[in-house]
Protein backbone atom coordinates (compact mmCIF):
# COMPACT_ATOMS: atom_id res chain seq x y z
CA UNK A 1 0.00 0.00 0.00
CA UNK A 2 1.18 2.91 -0.99
CA UNK A 3 2.20 5.49 1.91
CA UNK A 4 0.36 8.66 1.35
CA UNK A 5 -2.94 6.34 1.67
CA UNK A 6 -5.50 5.87 4.38
CA UNK A 7 -8.35 3.28 4.38
CA UNK A 8 -10.07 4.69 6.71
CA UNK A 9 -10.41 8.40 5.17
CA UNK A 10 -10.28 6.87 1.82
CA UNK A 11 -13.59 5.10 2.84
CA UNK A 12 -15.28 7.84 4.42
CA UNK A 13 -14.30 10.03 0.77
CA UNK A 14 -15.93 7.37 -1.15
CA UNK A 15 -18.47 7.16 0.89
CA UNK A 16 -19.25 10.88 0.63
CA UNK A 17 -18.94 10.83 -2.94
CA UNK A 18 -20.94 8.18 -3.82
CA UNK A 19 -23.97 9.54 -1.23
CA UNK A 20 -23.18 13.05 -3.59
CA UNK A 21 -24.00 11.41 -6.58
CA UNK A 22 -26.78 8.88 -5.18
CA UNK A 23 -28.49 11.85 -3.91
CA UNK A 24 -28.07 13.98 -7.43
CA UNK A 25 -30.18 10.88 -8.80
CA UNK A 26 -33.13 11.25 -6.71
CA UNK A 27 -32.57 7.79 -5.50
CA UNK A 28 -33.12 6.99 -1.83
CA UNK A 29 -30.74 4.29 0.07
CA UNK A 30 -33.85 1.91 -0.11
CA UNK A 31 -34.35 2.19 -3.83
CA UNK A 32 -30.41 1.70 -4.44
CA UNK A 33 -30.72 -1.60 -1.52
CA UNK A 34 -34.02 -3.37 -3.91
CA UNK A 35 -32.01 -2.81 -6.84
CA UNK A 36 -28.53 -4.07 -5.76
CA UNK A 37 -30.81 -6.42 -3.42
CA UNK A 38 -28.86 -5.71 -0.63
CA UNK A 39 -30.12 -4.33 2.44
CA UNK A 40 -30.61 -0.82 3.22
CA UNK A 41 -28.46 -0.33 6.30
CA UNK A 42 -25.56 -1.51 4.08
CA UNK A 43 -25.86 0.66 1.59
CA UNK A 44 -25.83 3.57 4.67
CA UNK A 45 -22.53 1.59 6.07
CA UNK A 46 -21.05 2.15 2.79
CA UNK A 47 -21.82 6.15 2.31
CA UNK A 48 -20.66 6.65 5.74
CA UNK A 49 -17.34 5.13 5.05
CA UNK A 50 -18.30 1.95 8.06
CA UNK A 51 -17.63 -0.72 5.68
CA UNK A 52 -15.42 -1.03 2.32
CA UNK A 53 -16.71 -1.23 -1.22
CA UNK A 54 -15.38 -3.34 -3.58
CA UNK A 55 -14.56 -1.81 -7.03
CA UNK A 56 -17.19 -3.90 -9.11
CA UNK A 57 -20.09 -2.65 -6.14
CA UNK A 58 -18.94 1.03 -7.07
CA UNK A 59 -19.13 0.06 -11.36
CA UNK A 60 -22.49 -1.00 -10.58
CA UNK A 61 -23.35 1.92 -8.54
CA UNK A 62 -22.29 4.44 -10.94
CA UNK A 63 -24.63 2.97 -13.66
CA UNK A 64 -27.42 2.90 -11.40
CA UNK A 65 -27.22 6.36 -10.50
CA UNK A 66 -26.57 7.38 -14.56
CA UNK A 67 -22.82 8.32 -14.21
CA UNK A 68 -21.19 8.11 -17.63
CA UNK A 69 -17.79 9.61 -17.42
CA UNK A 70 -15.90 6.52 -17.70
CA UNK A 71 -12.65 8.66 -16.24
CA UNK A 72 -15.32 9.82 -12.95
CA UNK A 73 -15.86 5.45 -12.76
CA UNK A 74 -12.47 4.86 -12.86
CA UNK A 75 -11.27 7.18 -10.47
CA UNK A 76 -14.02 5.75 -7.86
CA UNK A 77 -13.26 2.33 -8.52
CA UNK A 78 -9.39 2.81 -7.61
CA UNK A 79 -10.67 4.99 -4.25
CA UNK A 80 -12.38 1.64 -3.53
CA UNK A 81 -9.41 -0.71 -4.08
CA UNK A 82 -6.93 1.50 -2.40
CA UNK A 83 -9.73 2.02 0.54
CA UNK A 84 -9.54 -1.76 0.94
CA UNK A 85 -6.21 -1.99 1.99
CA UNK A 86 -4.58 -2.36 5.48
CA UNK A 87 -3.66 1.05 7.73
CA UNK A 88 -0.68 0.30 10.03
CA UNK A 89 -3.26 -0.49 13.11
CA UNK A 90 -4.56 -3.73 11.13
CA UNK A 91 -1.34 -5.55 12.17
CA UNK A 92 -2.08 -5.29 15.74
CA UNK A 93 -4.84 -7.38 15.04
CA UNK A 94 -8.73 -6.35 15.92
CA UNK A 95 -8.63 -2.70 17.91
CA UNK A 96 -12.05 -1.59 18.92
CA UNK A 97 -11.29 2.08 17.58
CA UNK A 98 -9.35 1.48 14.66
CA UNK A 99 -11.45 3.73 12.88
CA UNK A 100 -10.64 6.77 15.33
CA UNK A 101 -6.62 5.80 14.24
CA UNK A 102 -7.46 5.99 10.87
CA UNK A 103 -9.08 9.28 11.24
CA UNK A 104 -6.38 10.44 14.12
CA UNK A 105 -3.56 9.59 11.47
CA UNK A 106 -4.89 11.40 8.77
CA UNK A 107 -5.92 14.75 10.39
CA UNK A 108 -4.32 17.87 10.47
CA UNK A 109 -5.45 19.48 13.77
CA UNK A 110 -7.29 17.80 16.66
CA UNK A 111 -8.95 20.15 19.57
CA UNK A 112 -9.44 17.66 22.96
CA UNK A 113 -10.80 18.05 26.17
CA UNK A 114 -10.22 15.64 29.01
CA UNK A 115 -11.60 15.05 32.37
CA UNK A 116 -9.95 12.24 33.49
CA UNK A 117 -6.47 11.38 32.03
CA UNK A 118 -3.58 12.72 29.82
CA UNK A 119 -4.53 12.33 26.30
CA UNK A 120 -2.96 9.32 24.60
CA UNK A 121 -1.00 10.77 22.13
CA UNK A 122 0.90 13.13 25.17
CA UNK A 123 1.51 9.97 27.66
CA UNK A 124 4.69 8.59 28.36
CA UNK A 125 4.95 4.66 28.66
CA UNK A 126 5.07 4.54 31.80
CA UNK A 127 1.79 6.07 32.74
CA UNK A 128 -0.10 4.56 29.28
CA UNK A 129 1.11 1.06 30.90
CA UNK A 130 -0.56 2.17 34.01
CA UNK A 131 -3.58 3.64 32.41
CA UNK A 132 -4.14 0.51 30.00
CA UNK A 133 -3.47 -1.58 32.90
CA UNK A 134 -6.35 -0.24 35.07
CA UNK A 135 -8.52 0.68 32.85
CA UNK A 136 -9.22 -2.64 30.83
CA UNK A 137 -11.33 -5.27 32.98
CA UNK A 138 -9.37 -8.33 32.59
CA UNK A 139 -6.78 -7.32 30.58
CA UNK A 140 -4.39 -9.72 29.22
CA UNK A 141 -0.38 -9.00 29.51
CA UNK A 142 -0.83 -9.65 25.99
CA UNK A 143 -3.49 -7.22 24.83
CA UNK A 144 -1.77 -4.79 27.14
CA UNK A 145 1.09 -4.94 25.54
CA UNK A 146 -0.57 -4.40 22.36
CA UNK A 147 -2.50 -1.91 23.37
CA UNK A 148 0.54 0.01 25.06
CA UNK A 149 2.66 -0.45 21.07
CA UNK A 150 -0.24 0.97 19.50
CA UNK A 151 -0.39 3.79 21.68
CA UNK A 152 3.12 4.92 20.99
CA UNK A 153 2.94 3.98 17.67
CA UNK A 154 0.49 6.74 17.74
CA UNK A 155 2.27 9.37 18.97
CA UNK A 156 4.43 9.86 15.66
CA UNK A 157 1.86 11.48 14.42
CA UNK A 158 2.94 14.51 16.21
CA UNK A 159 5.95 14.62 15.64
CA UNK A 160 5.48 14.32 11.88
CA UNK A 161 8.37 16.00 10.40
CA UNK A 162 6.41 17.14 7.27
CA UNK A 163 3.60 17.62 8.67
CA UNK A 164 3.54 17.43 12.67
CA UNK A 165 -0.16 17.28 14.06
CA UNK A 166 -1.77 20.51 15.85
CA UNK A 167 -3.20 19.49 18.82
CA UNK A 168 -4.94 22.07 21.26
CA UNK A 169 -6.01 20.07 24.60
CA UNK A 170 -7.80 21.25 27.64
CA UNK A 171 -7.01 19.21 30.37
CA UNK A 172 -9.38 19.37 33.49
CA UNK A 173 -7.56 20.33 36.74
CA UNK A 174 -8.62 16.61 38.16
CA UNK A 175 -6.22 15.13 35.80
CA UNK A 176 -2.90 16.77 36.87
CA UNK A 177 -4.12 15.31 40.55
CA UNK A 178 -5.19 12.15 39.97
CA UNK A 179 -2.48 9.65 40.12
CA UNK A 180 -1.85 7.37 38.27
CA UNK A 181 1.14 4.33 38.45
CA UNK A 182 2.34 6.53 41.79
CA UNK A 183 3.54 9.85 42.23
CA UNK A 184 7.13 8.87 40.49
CA UNK A 185 5.23 8.18 37.16
CA UNK A 186 3.08 11.30 37.58
CA UNK A 187 6.02 13.61 38.11
CA UNK A 188 7.59 12.14 35.01
CA UNK A 189 4.18 12.16 32.97
CA UNK A 190 3.62 16.16 33.97
CA UNK A 191 7.13 16.93 33.42
CA UNK A 192 6.95 15.16 30.02
CA UNK A 193 3.37 17.17 29.57
CA UNK A 194 4.89 20.40 30.33
CA UNK A 195 7.75 19.74 27.48
CA UNK A 196 5.30 18.96 25.13
CA UNK A 197 2.92 22.19 25.50
CA UNK A 198 6.31 24.25 24.86
CA UNK A 199 6.40 23.05 20.69
CA UNK A 200 4.81 25.40 18.85
CA UNK A 201 2.48 22.81 17.32
CA UNK A 202 1.25 21.87 21.19
CA UNK A 203 -0.84 23.80 23.18
CA UNK A 204 -2.25 23.06 26.70
CA UNK A 205 -4.69 24.02 28.69
CA UNK A 206 -5.68 23.07 32.07
CA UNK A 207 -9.34 24.31 33.33
CA UNK A 208 -9.42 24.48 37.12
CA UNK A 209 -11.57 23.37 39.47
CA UNK A 210 -12.70 27.19 40.71
CA UNK A 211 -14.35 27.44 37.02
CA UNK A 212 -17.12 26.03 38.49
CA UNK A 213 -19.73 23.85 36.34
CA UNK A 214 -18.96 24.46 32.55
CA UNK A 215 -20.07 23.09 29.00
CA UNK A 216 -17.30 19.77 29.19
CA UNK A 217 -18.88 18.32 32.80
CA UNK A 218 -20.59 15.81 29.81
CA UNK A 219 -17.77 14.49 28.76
CA UNK A 220 -14.29 13.77 26.81
CA UNK A 221 -14.84 14.23 23.10
CA UNK A 222 -12.21 15.29 19.97
CA UNK A 223 -12.57 17.31 17.43
CA UNK A 224 -10.42 16.36 14.40
CA UNK A 225 -10.07 18.32 11.06
CA UNK A 226 -8.70 17.62 7.65
CA UNK A 227 -6.84 18.98 5.32
CA UNK A 228 -9.22 18.69 2.25
CA UNK A 229 -11.93 19.76 4.18
CA UNK A 230 -11.37 22.59 6.46
CA UNK A 231 -15.19 23.04 6.96
CA UNK A 232 -15.91 19.52 7.81
CA UNK A 233 -14.28 17.29 10.04
CA UNK A 234 -15.59 14.84 12.98
CA UNK A 235 -16.68 14.64 16.25
CA UNK A 236 -15.31 11.72 18.46
CA UNK A 237 -16.63 10.53 21.53
CA UNK A 238 -15.33 7.56 23.27
CA UNK A 239 -16.89 5.36 25.43
CA UNK A 240 -16.19 2.26 27.07
CA UNK A 241 -17.71 -0.39 24.74
CA UNK A 242 -18.34 1.69 21.72
CA UNK A 243 -17.62 5.21 19.91
CA UNK A 244 -19.16 7.95 18.46
CA UNK A 245 -18.49 9.68 15.32
CA UNK A 246 -20.31 12.65 14.51
CA UNK A 247 -19.99 14.55 11.23
CA UNK A 248 -23.73 16.89 11.09
CA UNK A 249 -22.64 20.72 10.76
CA UNK A 250 -25.13 21.18 13.88
CA UNK A 251 -23.14 19.05 15.56
CA UNK A 252 -19.43 20.33 14.70
CA UNK A 253 -20.83 23.86 15.46
CA UNK A 254 -22.08 22.66 18.90
CA UNK A 255 -18.88 21.40 19.85
CA UNK A 256 -16.84 23.98 18.40
CA UNK A 257 -18.57 26.37 20.33
CA UNK A 258 -18.48 24.14 23.59
CA UNK A 259 -14.52 24.09 23.33
CA UNK A 260 -13.99 27.75 22.53
CA UNK A 261 -15.82 28.47 26.12
CA UNK A 262 -13.67 25.48 27.39
CA UNK A 263 -10.46 27.84 25.95
CA UNK A 264 -11.84 30.37 27.34
CA UNK A 265 -12.53 29.55 30.72
CA UNK A 266 -9.31 26.99 31.14
CA UNK A 267 -5.34 29.03 31.79
CA UNK A 268 -3.56 30.08 29.56
CA UNK A 269 -1.05 28.32 28.22
CA UNK A 270 2.01 30.01 30.06
CA UNK A 271 -0.10 30.25 33.45
CA UNK A 272 -0.80 26.52 32.50
CA UNK A 273 2.76 25.78 32.63
CA UNK A 274 3.20 27.53 35.88
CA UNK A 275 0.61 25.41 37.35
CA UNK A 276 1.34 22.02 35.87
CA UNK A 277 5.10 22.71 37.68
CA UNK A 278 3.28 23.65 40.44
CA UNK A 279 1.76 20.65 40.46
CA UNK A 280 4.96 18.28 39.73
CA UNK A 281 6.01 19.43 43.24
CA UNK A 282 3.59 18.00 45.00
CA UNK A 283 3.87 14.45 43.05
CA UNK A 284 7.85 15.15 44.16
CA UNK A 285 6.89 15.82 47.78
CA UNK A 286 4.33 12.44 47.70
CA UNK A 287 7.71 10.58 46.32
CA UNK A 288 9.51 11.40 48.82
CA UNK A 289 6.86 11.44 51.77
CA UNK A 290 8.16 8.57 54.81
CA UNK A 291 4.60 7.67 54.92
CA UNK A 292 4.87 5.99 51.20
CA UNK A 293 8.73 4.60 52.47
CA UNK A 294 6.69 3.27 55.22
CA UNK A 295 4.05 1.60 53.16
CA UNK A 296 6.45 0.33 50.96
CA UNK A 297 8.16 -1.04 53.78
CA UNK A 298 4.97 -3.00 55.13
CA UNK A 299 4.15 -4.33 51.78
CA UNK A 300 7.40 -6.06 51.59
Amino acid sequence: MAANINPTVGKRHLGAELRRLRKASGLTSTQVAERLLVSQPKISRLENGQRAISPRDVRDLCTIYGVTDQQVVDSLMRMAKDSGQQGWWNAYGDLPYSTYIGLETDAVCIHAYEPTVIPGLLQTPAYAHAVIENTIPLVTVEQATTRLRVRLRRQHRIYHPARPLRLWVVLDESVLHRIVGGPDIMREQLEHLNALGAEPHITVQVLPYGVGAHPGLSGQFSILRFADSPDAGVVYLEGSTSHVYLEKRSDLQHYGTTYAHLQALALDPDSTRHFIADTIKTHIDAENSPLRDRASTERE
